[in-house]
């Protein structure tokens, strides 16, 4: 099975940037899709950007324009850019890595936005 570690969360100032690290324990099937998903106060798990293995990348409305997945193939790694972030981007952050329907996750990281 594949392990997922991340790295990366932490606290940030509104208007300010972070970046997400998620390292696969192994390398990832061409039909494997990796994504982040958050979970906000008060609300279910959610996906907020997502890439293939051909890099192909798609976003949930609320972040277009200010967060940017990327995938490193070499080194088994999925990245989110977070930039201009607001107080309604905190929450915990997950690392996902799916095929054929099957789901595994990061540890999840805390992401706070405050001034």
């Amino acid at each position: 099975q594949v392990h997922l570690v991340e790295s990366g969360g932490g606290r940030v100032e509104p208007g300010g940037s972070l970046t997400l690290s998620c390292v696969a324990s192994r390398p990832l099937a061409t039909s494997e899709q990796m994504a982040w998903y958050r979970q906000v106060p008060g609300k279910e798990r959610d996906i907020v950007a997502s890439i293939t293995h051909d890099g192909i990348k798609g976003y949930v409305g609320a972040v277009k324009g200010r967060f940017a997945i990327s995938r490193d193939i070499a080194t088994n790694t999925v990245y989110l850019q977070m930039n201009d972030l607001t107080s309604e981007d905190t929450g915990i952050y997950f690392c996902n890595a799916s095929i054929e329907g099957q789901f595994t996750w990061g540890q999840g990281l805390q992401d706070t936005v405050s001034a």
